[in-house]
């Protein structure tokens, strides 16, 4: 989970990293992103709702992220605690580490996967905030899946079947928050200023892990999370202003998210409900799990998961902004994908195989030409000479838009099935047949003129 600001200004020293965000991650439209850790081994937490929608006292005592739970057994009294007594004995959080056996792990078919549902980056995590490192990380000794549980570098794993099966790739690190590292007491409201290591020496040891990451692994992504440790955003040896040139030295295509605090982005981040003002502008991308958590949960069911329309509605009505979609997986400690997210993707491939024309490489239409609409669920985007028009319904539909900025009469499917279309009363009146499958119809309509 993240902080968000609503105020965009950078610090000075960094502002000459600003710049036009590079194509390939504005036309990408859609990632993965995969939460992975020793929490994968109790996958438990209590599935109470979306981030943004719960207040906040209420949100870390009963936590849906099961990849919190390192923080939330330590809330005295909270239901995770007790979990963790009953079903584990109370154990220590590392004994996860070594029970964490990623014995089923494919990377190559679980990245198929991925490509198969037209995603185009995949950002698994290379550190989250119980400070284990799925890479051998420098200064954490044996406490990585180098050394112990899974016993191989995952980060590895996935760089080389991301790039095999020709995506980008990113990692995500924690930059802000670290238990292991800090002695903190637990997070329990907003405290996050108070219990996140600050100094120089959790800098330092920050710093030495991203320098490490872009120098194994290239990641076209750099996403951080929960800001950096304040005596680090400065220039000089060791500095952020230092770390962001050797990244695009190294990586000039590379792009930033926006949770370094306030001193570079390439791209501002929402995530479930949070943080939606920053969607409102310039390039951003939306991030959420296909159910409540991002890190597994076996109490979840079908229930709480998005099912495949339900994910494409939600990519869709994100491109429609002008947004990226980062969707997250979350494996369980053997390496599998649970059956739920697992059918949603292959859910999410089958449809963009047929439409996903209309969604990567595109952009914005203008809402004067073509509006959305709640009822039918109706979304635009433009691509060239075309705009696509997402529908999900069937038969008879009015759509809100000019009816003289189309070619009606060449209305089609993306297959290329010809779409009775005609204008009544100043909206777009379509013939739908039913769809092909599960999912929003798309009605591909020539911009008059063009």
């Amino acid at each position: 989970m993240a902080m968000f600001t609503t105020d965009p200004t950078r610090q000075a020293e960094f502002a000459r990293f600003a710049r036009e965000v590079p194509s390939w991650y504005r036309d990408a439209k859609f990632g993965i992103f995969v939460h992975w850790g020793a929490y994968s081994v109790p996958a438990w937490a209590e599935p109470i709702g979306e981030l943004g929608t719960i207040d906040r006292p209420t949100w870390f005592r009963h936590n849906p992220y099961a990849e919190w739970y390192a923080n939330t057994v330590r809330i005295d009294g909270s239901p995770a605690q007790e979990h963790q007594r009953q079903a584990h004995g109370g154990a220590p959080y590392d004994d996860f580490l070594d029970q964490w056996g990623a014995e089923e792990f494919d990377p190559d078919a679980m990245v198929a996967l991925f490509a198969r549902t037209g995603a185009r980056y995949v950002v698994p995590t290379s550190k989250h905030h119980d400070g284990i490192a799925l890479w051998d990380a420098p200064g954490t000794g044996t406490r990585n899946t180098v050394h112990r549980g899974p016993r191989r570098d995952l980060i590895g794993e996935f760089e080389q079947a991301s790039r095999r099966a020709g995506l980008r790739f990113g990692v995500y690190y924690s930059g802000g928050l670290d238990w292991n590292f800090s002695d903190h007491p637990p997070i329990t409201d907003d405290h996050f200023q108070s219990r996140r290591p600050l100094g120089e020496d959790y800098n330092a040891f920050a710093y030495a892990h991203v320098k490490d990451l872009i120098d194994r692994y290239r990641p076209d992504v750099l996403w951080n999370d929960i800001e950096w440790p304040d005596s680090g955003k400065r220039e000089g040896p060791g500095g952020l202003v230092e770390l962001f040139d050797h990244y695009y030295a190294t990586v000039p295509h590379g792009v930033v998210n926006d949770r370094w605090g306030l001193t570079h982005w390439d791209f501002r981040t929402s995530e479930y409900q949070q943080g939606t003002e920053s969607e409102n502008s310039g390039m951003w991308e939306n991030t959420r799990g296909i159910g409540f958590s991002f890190g597994y949960n076996r109490v979840e069911d079908e229930r709480h998961y998005l099912d495949g329309p339900g994910v494409l509605r939600h990519l869709v009505d994100v491109v429609s902004r002008g947004g990226n979609l980062l969707l997250n997986v979350g494996p369980d400690s053997a390496g599998r994908l649970p059956a739920q997210q697992r059918a949603a993707l292959e859910a999410v491939a089958e449809w963009t195989a047929l439409n996903g024309g209309a969604v990567f490489d595109s952009t914005v239409l203008d809402p004067a030409i073509g509006a959305p609409g709640a009822d039918p669920w109706v979304r635009w985007t433009r691509t060239g000479g075309h705009a696509n028009a997402f529908v999900d319904a069937a038969g008879t539909v009015a759509l809100a838009g000019d009816p003289g900025a189309f070619d009606l009469s060449a209305a089609r499917t993306p297959g290329g099935a010809p779409v009775p279309a005609r204008g009544e009363d100043g909206r777009i009146v379509v013939d739908l047949p039913a769809a092909a499958v599960p999912g929003p119809s798309v009605v591909v309509l020539p911009l008059a003129g063009r």
